[in-house]
């Protein structure tokens, strides 16, 4: 619409515009935030007036307004539950609430938590990793999402599920409370930093150095783990010997393994095998059965990876009862043949 058609607006909006005007520009861009477009119009329209009428109409629309606010007198109580009711709507309670009830507003995660809001994360999660999941899941949730993600995948996969379901009823926490917690652990992550601590997968270390010493001594280690923790002992048996050095036995043993393997779950196996082992196990089948493997191994198609994976790690638990009951011999990478 032209600015020459633009009606008359009225004495309100003049007196709206004199006051922007009167606040300066960044209080009035405040004020236009929370404006529609047609109030925005009206404002517009109300300045063109502004600016075609005689001198001194911008002191007169101001003294307007302050004669109004002025005719509120003894309803200025009602005039604040009015202005407070208009500002919820806009900004939501807790900032209403904060602003006019003169509540100090709270400070940002990183001026609360300190040097735990911009810690790394690696160094933080093994800070966290000897925490209850209830004070873990108050960091993270006072943390940045992206942090708090990258800390939680760095945490222990068992600890995860309780760590979340904590920070899924959490609703407010007193900033007293997130400072102290903060303190704390900055003490501690100061003594990671400053002792040059990373995180190691100690279990993992110890399996590499066993699988590079012979299998006779792999087996006394193993022996001696299990007179104190029969479970770790189990669990680095399992991991000593997989599918993959399956490769390493001989031609007799792997005909003696394939004996005591389903057909269903040699298919499995070997559809995540590398080429190599897979040949290795046709060549020592007989013809029809490496022709009928083959052909299964075409016609499976896709299989979720946990599958192939269970199934190989029963063929080579087999392997392993069978080396025990002394039918079958496993050689190890380190072990030396004749």
């Amino acid at each position: 619409m032209a600015e020459n058609s633009v009606p008359t607006t009225g004495a309100g909006a003049r007196r709206a515009a004199a006051v922007l005007l009167g606040l300066g520009s960044e209080i009035a861009a405040l004020v236009f935030k929370q404006l529609g477009e047609e109030e925005v119009r009206k404002v517009a329209a109300g300045s063109r007036e502004l600016r075609k009428a005689p001198e001194g109409a911008v002191p007169d629309a101001l003294k307007g307004f302050v004669d109004a606010m002025e005719r509120v007198g003894g309803e200025a109580a009602a005039g604040d539950d009015m202005l407070r009711e208009m500002a919820q709507k806009a900004l939501g309670n807790d900032v209403v609430r904060r602003a006019f009830d003169g509540v100090e507003a709270p400070r940002e995660p990183d001026e609360v938590l300190g040097p735990i809001a911009v810690a790394d994360p690696e160094a933080l999660a093994m800070v966290l990793a000897r925490e209850q999941p209830q004070t873990i899941a108050l960091v993270l949730s006072a943390l940045d999402p992206e942090r708090a993600a990258g800390v939680m995948e760095r945490l222990p996969q068992d600890a995860r599920a309780p760590i979340l379901k904590r920070m899924a009823t959490i609703e407010a926490v007193a900033p007293e409370v997130l400072r102290e917690v903060g303190q704390a652990l900055a003490v501690e992550l100061r003594a990671v930093v400053a002792g040059g601590m990373r995180k190691v997968d100690g279990k993992k270390a110890a399996l590499e150095l066993l699988r590079s010493v012979p299998s006779d001594e792999q087996g006394r280690v193993v022996a001696a783990i299990e007179q104190d923790d029969p479970e770790l002992a189990g669990e680095m048996k399992k991991k000593l010997f997989t599918f993959d050095d399956v490769a390493n036995l001989s031609d007799r043993d792997l005909q003696q393994l394939l004996k005591e393997i389903e057909a269903p779950k040699l298919t499995l196996a070997l559809k995540g095998a590398r080429p190599a082992l897979r040949e290795k196990f046709l060549k020592n089948m007989s013809e029809r059965a490496a022709l009928l493997l083959s052909d299964d191994l075409a016609a499976i198609g896709a299989v979720r990876l946990s599958a192939v994976e269970e199934a190989q790690a029963t063929i080579a638990a087999t392997a392993l009862d069978l080396s025990t009951k002394g039918k079958i011999t496993i050689v190890g990478a380190a072990d030396k043949m004749v």
